[in-house]
């Protein structure tokens, strides 16, 4: 194994009732190793939940150098968006 630093980590009666559990079933080898595995995938859903935070901050700013809106007010949008459902209604009928 590579280089490791041990930490200390407090867990909930719950969380360490099932710690042990998984490895007393023989799903894990060790503590350590249910913990490695939990903090890899927590890093792994970081990583994506950091991505579409990027991705939304680029996509607001497309929005906002896309220059002004063509809808002055939402009563513009709603008469708009009112009048695509009567679009889509007569083309349903």
């Amino acid at each position: 194994m590579s280089n490791v630093e041990k930490i200390s980590v407090a867990l909930t009666p719950e969380m360490a009732a099932f710690v042990r559990d998984v490895v007393k079933s023989g799903e894990y080898a060790s503590s350590s190793e249910v913990i490695h595995e939990a903090l890899q995938d927590w890093k792994q859903k970081r990583l994506l939940q950091l991505q579409n935070i990027d991705e939304v901050r680029r996509l607001w700013q497309e929005g906002i150098d896309s220059g002004a809106g063509q809808y002055t007010d939402i009563e513009a949008i709603k008469q708009e968006a009112r009048k695509r459902l009567g679009q889509v209604s007569q083309k349903d009928a």
